[in-house]
């Protein structure tokens, strides 16, 4: 299991749930802890358990085994409207005849909370989310952006143990999507409620959460942080599906103090990588596009050094990816930073040579 520092605000114990027409389960003896006030991610492709998870964590589905503990508390008998967890849902679901302030305002009303009491928390929850001066507008008369921000503001007003948000920027473009990600970390780390977010955009995971989950076929691959997820994949899923990695496979063929060397027919050379495994060991080599350098001449003491030639290549403004085939028609996919205004020297067809360090690779033997 692994837990975060301080006693675990939300902890989930060899969960499991299988659904009677699946041929796996679609939770599988999950274990893991969140500690209060983090912004946790379950991020993973569909399928893979990550809203099934989120479902049994609201109450919508009851687990075959496992438990699931909330401040300390076992939610086992306790009914969704009782849990102390609230649900921001990938479609908003507000009331379209409803004001932003009703819709914001209605669980307090179930509550038979006071009417000064709902009009204060009202009120500060729509400052909160800026939305102050768009108080008595209904959802068609709000763009998509403040739409998601009333959702936000309702399901942050009961002040709820823990909030679970379900794929909550899907529904935006992608320039709002970007707005929206810092938004709304600035008013999570101002409540202080803790977040539990189910996505799987890995990028909205990565620049969002305090710790990342990720989940293939009902359990957990890898659990930590985002840039330790990211830079130490421990399995090739998990390298292959947190952004984009070139994998050679490859046969470990000796120990060199704190390095490896790796036979890669497909690279067509022996790569070095910073890593201990036996000789003999089957393994992929793992290397980040962004790790690689990309140059006109062989670079002088590259520990690892491929030729190929241009094959495509794919302007996104801030950087470019090169597609790079190599003799045996391997592909290695290379992003440069564009620094320059200027057309980029590598062209379709023109020959290059690739570097990058041992330390920028991994030998995953999973």
């Amino acid at each position: 299991m692994s837990s975060e520092a301080g006693a675990p605000h939300l902890r989930i114990e060899e969960l499991s749930k299988r659904f009677a027409t699946a041929a796996r389960p679609a939770v599988d003896n999950v274990s893991f802890d969140v500690a209060r006030g983090a912004y946790f991610a379950l991020l993973g492709p569909s399928g893979c358990g990550k809203t099934t998870l989120l479902r049994l964590l609201a109450g919508f589905e009851r687990p075959d085994s496992g438990r699931i503990l909330i401040a300390g508390e076992d939610m086992a008998d306790v009914p969704p409207y009782r849990r102390p967890v609230n649900m921001m849902f990938q479609s908003y679901a507000l009331f379209p005849h409803m004001t932003a302030a009703e819709n914001v305002a209605f669980g307090l009303k179930q509550e038979k909370r006071g009417r000064a009491e709902i009009e204060t928390r009202v009120t500060a929850m729509l400052d909160l989310v800026k939305l102050g001066h768009l108080a008595a507008r209904k959802p068609a008369q709000l763009s998509g952006g403040e739409r998601q921000r009333v959702a936000l503001a309702r399901a942050l007003v009961k002040e709820p143990k823990l909030l679970l948000l379900d794929e909550p920027l899907t529904a935006l473009d992608r320039k709002l999507r970007e707005e929206t990600r810092i938004e709304l970390v600035r008013i999570q780390q101002r409540v202080g409620i803790t977040f539990l977010m189910v996505t799987h955009d890995q990028e909205e995971a990565m620049s969002m959460a305090t710790r990342v989950a990720v989940m293939n076929e009902g359990r957990i691959a890898q659990i930590g942080a985002p840039r330790e997820v990211y830079e130490n994949p421990a399995t090739r899923f998990v390298a292959d599906f947190l952004g984009a990695v070139n994998l050679f496979a490859g046969v470990v063929r000796a120990q060199e103090g704190a390095s490896v060397h790796v036979d890669c027919t497909e690279a067509g050379a022996t790569l070095a990588v910073a890593h201990q495994a036996a000789p003999g060991r089957a393994v992929a080599v793992a290397v980040r596009p962004e790790k690689i350098a990309l140059a006109s001449t062989p670079p002088a003491d590259a520990a690892n050094m491929l030729a190929g030639m241009v094959e495509s290549i794919s302007y996104r403004g801030e950087a470019s990816t090169y597609r790079v085939a190599l003799a045996s028609g391997k592909i290695v996919r290379v992003t440069v930073p564009n620094r320059a205004r200027q057309d980029g020297a590598f062209a379709p067809g023109v020959r290059v040579f690739l570097s990058w360090g041992a330390e920028a690779a991994l030998a995953l033997e999973e």
